[in-house]
């Protein structure tokens, strides 16, 4: 496994992985009318690249034939937006190695803290990578009620 920088043709399977994170790891945590209203189906592959062309950096996980595991992604204001691996690669060290690739760059960029809103599984891995926890935040999303938490990171 390796960790390398986001290619356009990586937009199709890391909507996928998206995805399948939200069904078979988020449903441990939120329900099954919560998991449909945050990801109903998998995005276009070309709504994917459209939404990463912003000026964020992508870190993408792949294995030996390149084929992607798992993804995080840094804004350039420290804000890691999504940060999804496949179900089947979970507590196998891929997140560890993409949020380590994440605060290398971050650190070398300049960048005083990283912060995120992060669904349950995401808190408790943060927890675990030095992060604290600012507030929980309820909304809405596609109709239904959820929540996540408001976390950041202090790198100095």
């Amino acid at each position: 496994m390796k960790v390398r920088v986001f290619n356009p043709a990586d937009a199709a399977m890391l909507a996928e992985i998206f995805h399948d994170s939200v069904h078979r790891i988020g449903v441990k945590d939120y329900t099954k009318f919560q998991v449909d209203a945050w990801s109903p189906a998998p995005v276009s592959a070309d709504r994917f690249l459209a939404r990463v062309s912003d000026g964020r950096t992508v870190f993408v996980a792949v294995d030996g034939a390149d084929k992607p595991l798992g993804f995080i992604e840094l804004e350039r204001s420290g804000h890691i937006d999504c940060f999804y691996c496949h179900s089947s690669i979970v507590r196998t060290g891929v997140g560890q190695a993409l949020y380590r690739q994440l605060e290398e760059v971050a650190l070398a960029m300049g960048m005083a803290r990283l912060y995120t809103e992060a669904s349950e599984a995401a808190r408790r891995f943060f927890l675990r990578a030095g992060f604290t926890l600012m507030k929980r935040q309820e909304f809405e999303h596609n109709g239904v009620e959820i929540h996540n938490y408001l976390m950041e990171k202090s790198l100095r």
